[in-house]
C-alpha cells in the first residue's frame, strides 16, 4: 500500500498517529504487567503506525462510548469499535476484522430460559453504557427495561449489586467475570455478533476511509489478525472474512 504525503496528513494531522484503544472489553485490549496497553487493537495500531511512516500515539479510554466521543471530537485519528449505525454519524468504518458474540447472563433459578424470555414488562437487562450491545438492545428490545452499567466490565457486578434480571455483554467478558462464582449461567444461544472495526473520522475523506478499509483486509488476509489473537491468548472470537477491494 502507496503511502503519499495527503494520507500521512489525513491520518496523522499532529505528526503523531493517536489511535483511541478501549480497556473496556478485554478481548481487544488489557493492561500489560508494565501498565502499558496492550492487546489486538494496539497490534493493530502500531501496524498502521509503521505503514503510515510515523510515529504511534495511545489515547486509552475505560468504556466504549468514550471511544466513540475522542474519535467525535477528533483527539484522536483512529479508534477501534462495533459497528453501529449511531456511531456511523461522525465515523467511517472499515468492514470488521472481528467477530464476537453477545449473551445473556441470568441465575440458576432464573425463569429466563430463552432469548425469546427476556423482552418482556418488568424484566430489567443491564448493559455497558454505550457499548454495542447497549446501542442494539436500546433499538430491539421493547419491553424490557435497560439499566445502564458505566462500563461493560462494571456490568455483572451492577447485575448481582443491585439484584437485577438480566446481564447483557460480551460472552467471554462475562465469562471472565463469574469465573468462581456459583449459581449463575448464560443462555444457550447468542442475541448478537458484535462486528469489531477500525474506524476513522469522516472529516478525513473519503481517501482516508478506503486506505484505512485496504489496510483492515490486508491484515485479516496476511493472518496479522489472527496472530495478535493467536500473540494475546484471545479465545472466542474468530477473524472476520476478508472482502476483496
Amino acid at each position: 500500500m502507496e503511502v503519499s504525503k495527503a494520507i500521512q496528513r489525513a491520518f496523522a494531522p499532529t505528526g503523531r498517529l493517536r489511535a483511541s484503544i478501549n480497556l473496556g472489553n478485554p478481548l481487544l485490549a488489557h493492561r500489560a504487567e508494565s501498565g502499558e496497553a496492550a492487546g489486538v487493537s494496539v497490534d493493530l495500531a502500531h501496524a498502521l503506525a509503521q505503514r503510515l511512516c510515523v510515529e504511534l500515539e495511545l489515547v486509552v479510554v475505560d468504556a466504549a462510548g468514550k471511544s466513540v466521543d475522542v474519535i467525535a471530537n477528533e483527539e484522536a485519528d483512529i479508534g477501534f469499535f462495533a459497528i453501529d449505525p449511531k456511531r456511523g454519524a461522525a465515523t467511517t468504518f472499515t468492514e470488521p476484522y472481528l467477530l464476537i458474540e453477545g449473551y445473556y447472563l441470568v441465575r440458576d433459578d432464573s425463569p429466563v430460559h430463552a432469548n425469546a424470555d427476556v423482552d418482556l414488562p418488568g424484566t430489567r437487562v443491564v448493559v455497558g453504557k454505550g457499548s454495542a450491545y447497549d446501542l442494539y438492545l436500546t433499538r430491539e428490545l421493547k419491553h424490557a427495561q435497560i439499566i445502564r452499567s458505566p462500563t461493560s466490565p462494571t456490568v455483572v457486578k451492577t447485575f448481582l449489586e443491585e439484584d437485577l434480571d438480566v446481564a447483557a455483554g460480551v460472552r467471554q467478558q462475562l465469562e471472565m467475570d463469574i469465573r468462581g462464582m456459583e449459581g449463575l449461567r448464560l443462555l444457550d444461544e447468542r442475541f448478537m455478533v458484535i462486528r469489531q472495526a477500525m474506524g476513522v473520522p469522516k472529516s478525513r475523506g473519503e481517501t482516508a476511509g478506503n486506505f484505512l478499509a485496504d489496510f483492515v483486509e490486508e491484515m485479516k488476509r496476511s493472518g496479522k489478525v489472527a496472530e495478535a489473537l493467536r500473540a494475546h491468548g484471545v479465545n472466542g472470537a474468530e477473524v472476520a472474512p476478508a472482502i476483496r477491494r
